[in-house]
């Protein structure tokens, strides 16, 4: 049964976790500059991830572990001056939580600080347990991450779909419940079997958010530049394109170099 869209002046951790509540769906796409974000933010989306994932989009980076916690709040930053109703979760980067607690913390206070965002999130189970705590500690909002976690590609060696096995399945919702028991506010699975994602989304009361984790979720993020189809190289089953933009800014950008080249730009009504 579908649920009507509500209208929310300010999404909050509280307001997903209600959302999860009254059967709502959550809504959650990525961004990492301002013209984007203001776009993404007027268009109702509930959460804006600004992910690691810019390490691929904005830079041209082959996996996200290049991007640094400088960036990471440079992004952010952008952002987070766009959002006036989203909730706005930015990611901790490869390196800057994983050696000890007391590194991811000063890691999230940073992007709190100066990125002015509203929550972070790292990926990992039992093994960034007491990170998470740490930063759950100083009062700052945590979102877990499951399944395919790309900072651990060249561990994994492969971006297939993760927990097919009974043994990784039952870790993995281990692990949803001991981020859920020890205050994460929601979890994202990526790349998972369906049912083993709505196993763990009736078996937890915080939201998850899927991607490339079936319909039995709380909510669905993308990443914008896949969603609006900027990018053509990446061709992921769970990936739905909302539109073909990458044709047409080729198509628009070429006809504007024809117009300069012809001198048919600028026109009499396009000078002064």
């Amino acid at each position: 049964m579908s649920v009507a869209k509500k209208e929310y002046k300010r999404i909050t951790v509280k307001t997903l976790v209600d959302m999860k509540a009254n059967g709502e769906k959550i809504s959650m796409l990525t961004a990492y500059d301002y013209t984007m974000a203001k776009i993404v933010d007027g268009a109702g989306i509930d959460v804006i991830l600004v992910g690691d994932s810019a390490s691929n989009v904005m830079a041209g980076h082959e996996t996200t572990l290049p991007i640094t916690l400088d960036q990471m709040i440079y992004h952010a930053s952008s952002v987070v001056r766009a959002a006036h109703r989203s909730l706005v979760v930015v990611d901790l980067p490869f390196g800057s939580y994983q050696s000890d607690p007391k590194e991811a913390l000063r890691s999230a206070i940073r992007i709190m600080k100066e990125s002015g965002g509203h929550s972070v999130k790292l990926e990992g189970g039992k093994e960034v347990k007491e990170s998470i705590k740490r930063i759950l500690n100083a009062g700052i909002p945590v979102m877990g991450h499951l399944g395919l976690t790309p900072q651990s590609i060249y561990k994994f060696g492969t971006y297939t779909v993760r927990a097919k096995e009974e043994q990784e399945a039952e870790q993995l919702l281990e692990d949803a419940k001991m981020l859920e028991r020890i205050g994460c506010f929601a979890i994202v699975l990526e790349k998972i079997p369906a049912e083993l994602a709505k196993q763990v989304a009736e078996s937890v009361s915080i939201p998850i958010i899927g991607i490339g984790a079936g319909p039995h979720v709380d909510g669905q993020v993308l990443v914008l530049h896949d969603m609006l189809g900027m990018t053509h190289e990446f061709n992921p089953r769970f990936l739905r394109r909302y539109l073909s933009m990458y044709d047409e800014m080729t198509t628009a950008i070429s006809q504007y170099v024809d117009d300069v080249k012809s001198q048919d730009f600028p026109n009499e009504s396009e000078q002064y």
